[in-house]
């Protein structure tokens, strides 16, 4: 099942990390186009490793396993070099660090629930939050070629803070539904 489509889909994610990071290096506005395409890119496996998994009815432990790894070491990695480069600086950077707390901490907490055999799915609202999370990215990863038409810099940084607000909403209810079992499981 490793070389199934939608588990060679989610691996592309992970192996564009390095080419997309290494992409910031390339001369003039190249050093936002390539890492924006390909960050694109990598969202658009995002979709259909998913959809492709369910239509072919190939989904498994591995996809379920890599799947969320993937998408959260790409925003990862894309944030900490954005936080590098200065394109995400100043109070930019407390969403930014919030998304990564919360995506450590809602990591612990699948790991601990699957232990107690308790599944935590993805809420609409989470979905919602990591939609504004990768439009944010895109402006951002955008943003010096972008700015000749408008400031994409700052459209990046005020969506950058909304999906921050939604990270701070949606990690509250996985903590509070963490807990919950976590408290039933003491007793």
């Amino acid at each position: 099942m490793l070389l199934s489509v939608p588990n060679l889909l989610t691996l592309s994610r992970i192996v564009v990390i390095p080419l997309l990071l290494a992409s910031f290096y390339l001369p003039g506005d190249l050093a936002s186009w390539v890492p924006l395409g390909l960050f694109m890119a990598a969202g658009i496996t995002d979709f259909f490793d998913g959809y492709l998994a369910r239509r072919n009815k190939q989904t498994s432990n591995l996809g379920r396993f890599l799947d969320p790894v993937a998408d959260k070491l790409l925003v990862a990695a894309v944030l900490l070099f954005l936080a590098g480069i200065d394109r995400i600086n100043g109070w930019a950077m407390i969403p930014a660090v919030i998304i990564l707390c919360r995506e450590i901490m809602v990591s612990g907490l699948r790991e601990f629930l699957a232990e107690l055999r308790v599944g935590m799915p993805v809420s609409k609202l989470a979905k919602w939050k990591t939609a504004v999370q990768i439009l944010s990215l895109c402006f951002l990863l955008g943003g010096p070629a972008v700015n000749q038409h408008f400031d994409a810099l700052m459209v990046g940084e005020i969506l950058l803070w909304v999906a921050g607000l939604l990270t701070v909403w949606t990690g509250y209810d996985y903590l509070t539904l963490g807990l919950r079992h976590m408290m039933e499981e003491d007793r």
